[in-house]
């Protein structure tokens, strides 16, 4: 559309314009525009931003190129593109809360405070505004729609989650062009379980730093943060049932109540980790008497012997306290590298577990029968809890007599371990299964064991849900088995970095993991353009 020329009539010129913008507005595009559109329609709109925001019809004399898609981390996977001048926060600006959708008074403070402008809770939306809106429909509960039209952005959702999701979408927009482009934007996590995993038992870190990722975790919506706070290292979290297993430095409970509480601000889920029968020489510390010897007497690093009564019992009550803080619906057993099974020959290093095992199972049983029952043993106690447990996949064995639960979820990390099986027979044992790829995945401080800390790129380029082990992807026929992906910090030389260089080295990283779990597209910017994006939008605050 070109402006109109002088010598018309002003009538015919006022009627034809906004018959151009009501047809504009229909426009569809599937956000592939690329981000030079978004900035040559900022710049357009550039100073009339507060007119712009409080006049809900632009000029008729004035013409809109056609939108492209927001720009922001993880990239939306739908937009409909439209004509007009978009939205930016202006002094007549607010947020408000659709009549019926109270439950989202959280949401919209934190928009406000984030954007710089009022907040006036559960009242009608006028020119200029943000309204936030629970709308029941098909998508899922973080699934949500955002429109801007008329100078105004309505952000609706079925669930809180979807609805904050949009949030972070405005927020990234704004920071990263200043506008939120017109048009619909319709968009949902291609994987349900997306986040970091984090180990506090071997690197503490204070809760400042815990809740400052938490927030970069949730501006990329990521929805779950691992807590490894049990291992040979260090029992990280106050215990009030056994006091003297907990390292000198620690957080309180207090310290995870408010972790936990800003975890629900920020729809993030907390997954509490107690590794066990193997990682757990804090807690064997306090019981030498529990620590598993080798034939001849030799005590094994990290292993508790589950042959003993008393070692099942104070796992347990462990779990069970631990369980009642976080209330989450996860749980994380561990259940890996227990030592016992990684010399050559476990039944003759350890007969006592040997003989046990066949006295409980039969002649054909051995020690991983003996390992296999103590995980389901552990998962049972926690029932009342109605957790959905999880296990890394080198705790699951393949054949013997006593089978896993079936409902163990698999966090499948490695390939590297002993007998380490491939992620196909777990699939097509029916598991589920949550991406933790070591080749691409894995923040090793110290770098031991020839781990390189992941710069992202590989990520981006190379990586996705699919590939479960080393570089290889498995049939696009298990995807719906596949849950999601975190990106996990390990501290295995705890001082090689400060808290401070671990959250630069993974902010990257964890955009690109955000960025992959998010839109299943293959990503249309470059690194380099990626990493530009990321300094301006991936920022908590």
């Amino acid at each position: 559309m070109s402006p109109s020329k002088g010598a018309r009539a002003a009538g015919a010129v006022v009627a034809l314009a906004a018959a151009v913008s009501v047809s504009a507005c229909g426009s569809t595009g599937t956000g592939s525009g690329s981000p030079g559109d978004a900035r040559s329609q900022s710049a357009a709109a550039s100073g009339r931003a507060d007119r712009s925001a409080a006049s809900p019809t632009p000029s008729p004399t004035r013409s809109y190129p056609l939108s492209s898609s927001p720009r922001g981390i993880p990239s939306v996977r739908k937009h409909e593109a439209a004509r007009g001048p978009g939205w930016r926060p202006a002094s007549n600006s607010g947020v408000v809360i659709a009549k019926g959708s109270e439950g989202l008074a959280d949401e919209g403070k934190l928009l406000a405070k984030e954007l710089k402008i009022g907040y006036r809770g559960a009242v009608a939306a006028r020119a200029g505004d943000v309204e936030l809106a629970l709308k029941s429909g098909s998508g899922s509960a973080e699934s949500y729609t955002l429109t801007t039209s008329d100078g105004r952005v309505r952000i609706t959702g079925p669930g809180q989650a979807g609805v904050f999701y949009g949030t972070r979408t405005l927020k990234q927009s704004i920071r990263a062009d200043g506008v939120m482009p017109e048009g619909v934007v319709q968009d949902s996590p291609a994987r349900p379980q997306r986040g970091l995993n984090l180990d506090i038992a071997r690197k503490y870190y204070t809760p400042g730093w815990i809740e400052a990722r938490m927030r970069e975790m949730a501006d990329l919506k990521l929805n779950q943060l691992g807590l490894h706070f049990s291992d040979d290292q260090g029992f990280r979290i106050e215990s009030r049932t056994h006091p003297e297993i907990v390292s000198p430095q620690h957080l309180s409970r207090a310290d995870v109540k408010k972790i936990l509480e800003l975890a629900e601000q920020l729809h993030i889920t907390v997954v509490p980790e107690i590794d066990s029968p193997g990682h757990l020489g804090a807690v064997l510390r306090a019981y030498p008497s529990l620590q598993l010897r080798n034939v001849n007497g030799v005590p094994t690093k990290g292993a508790i012997d589950i042959s003993k009564p008393a070692a099942a019992k104070l796992i347990d009550e462990l779990d069970r306290e631990f369980a009642q803080l976080f209330n989450g619906p996860y749980w994380n057993l561990g259940a890996d590298e227990y030592q016992a099974l990684v010399v050559p020959n476990p039944e003759a290093s350890y007969p006592k577990l040997a003989k046990l095992a066949v006295q409980k199972y039969g002649p054909n049983a051995t020690l991983k029968d003996l390992t296999t029952a103590w995980t389901n043993d552990r998962a049972a106690a926690l029932a009342p809890y109605k957790k959905k447990v999880k296990v890394w996949n080198d705790g699951l064995f393949r054949g013997g007599v006593v089978k896993a639960d079936p409902a163990l979820e698999v966090q499948y990390w490695t390939g590297r371990e002993i007998g380490a099986r491939p992620p196909l027979e777990y699939l097509n044992e029916g598991r589920k299964v949550v991406n933790f790829n070591d080749e691409y995945l894995y923040y090793v401080l110290g770098q031991p064991n020839n781990f390189i800390y992941p710069t992202g790129k590989r990520i981006y380029e190379e990586w996705t849900p699919l590939v479960l082990r080393g570089t290889t992807p498995v049939p696009e026929r298990y995807s719906k088995q596949i849950q999601g992906g975190l990106f996990a910090v390990w501290g295995d030389f705890p001082n090689a970095q400060t808290q401070d260089q671990v959250a630069n080295g993974i902010r990257l990283p964890l955009a690109a993991t955000s960025q992959k779990l998010w839109n299943p597209a293959r990503p249309t910017l470059s690194w380099s353009a990626f990493q530009s994006l990321a300094a301006k939008v991936s920022s908590a605050g």
